[in-house]
């Protein structure tokens, strides 16, 4: 009888440990699309998390579109993406190039018809760029994509393009550039997302689209041509999270606060540069980037 209570007992512990570890597990899935500067800022929110005491998940490698699918579909429960890519690419709303402006937008318009919430509205503004190799540029007076514009129409043929596939359809990209500066390539590579800066380098490609924030433009010693008329519109950063994952887990906000703050442009481009140029691993530029700003132990 003493053995059959002793094993009720151990039973009924077992049972209650197992409900209490049930109820503190924190599971989240961080979502990143396919180029460095997503890698760190994954991998940075995973650090975070992770010292909350959440159970984190990585999915990375994805397309906008597909990031935005996954999110919907709550195979993602968080990511940093576009207010940019959010209003035009995902809304099919007008640009604006105010960021405060374009974030409380697409948070009414995103949360009202597609349960997704944004947060953390940051500094880091990735909008798109038209580059050149410097000495190119200065050689054909070209500073300005009106500069840019006017050569080609009038050498048509000359200068080729190196873009992406993504790049080359959306409205915020090529078709939308063609239009607003009247003017179009004749010859355009898509290549796979990265690639075109090492086709530019190498000179394989006259113009290449790039980001703003990445460090290779600096490296290589392009120039971004100045988006003179204000076609691209703001692309700052901020945390989008599916509104069960945000009503879940309040605190996410509140976490991500002090990475969101110290986070600007050159921060970005920084970092970028250690991964893309020094060949530093993302894991470790993130983990390093976290302790030295006292945002997790080392």
């Amino acid at each position: 009888m003493k053995k059959l209570h002793v094993i009720i007992t151990l039973l009924i512990t077992i049972t209650v440990l197992a409900a209490c570890g049930g109820g503190n597990d924190k599971q989240i899935t961080v979502g990143a699309k396919n180029f460095t500067e997503q890698y760190l800022l994954a991998k940075m929110t995973t650090y975070m998390l992770e010292e909350e005491g959440f159970d984190v998940k990585e999915t990375t490698d994805l397309g906008s579109t597909a990031l935005r699918q996954a999110l919907e579909n709550k195979q993602v429960d968080i990511t940093w993406d576009y207010v940019g890519t959010g209003l035009v690419t995902y809304l099919g709303e007008d640009p604006m190039t105010d960021p405060q402006a374009a974030f409380d937008k697409l948070n009414e318009i995103d949360q009202a018809d597609n349960e997704i919430v944004w947060t953390n509205l940051n500094e880091v503004d990735n909008t798109y760029t038209l580059m050149m190799r410097a000495a190119d540029a200065e050689e054909l007076g070209i500073t300005s994509i009106s500069d840019l514009a006017d050569y080609v129409n009038s050498n048509p043929g000359e200068l080729t393009m190196a873009s992406d596939a993504e790049f080359s359809n959306r409205e915020d990209g090529l078709p939308g550039v063609y239009e607003t500066y009247g003017f179009e390539f004749e010859n355009v590579t898509d290549m796979e997302t990265g690639l075109n800066y090492n086709a530019l380098r190498d000179e394989e490609a006259d113009v290449s689209v790039g980001f703003a924030t990445d460090a290779r433009i600096d490296a290589f010693d392009f120039i971004n041509l100045e988006d003179n008329q204000s076609f691209f519109p703001s692309y700052n950063a901020a945390a989008a999270m599916t509104t069960e994952t945000y009503e879940e887990y309040p605190e996410l906000e509140e976490i991500l606060s002090p990475l969101s703050d110290l986070l600007t442009s050159e921060v970005m481009r920084d970092l970028n540069y250690q991964v893309d140029i020094e060949e530093k691993s993302v894991d470790d530029v993130a983990k390093e980037f976290l302790v030295e700003n006292g945002l997790i132990e080392g």
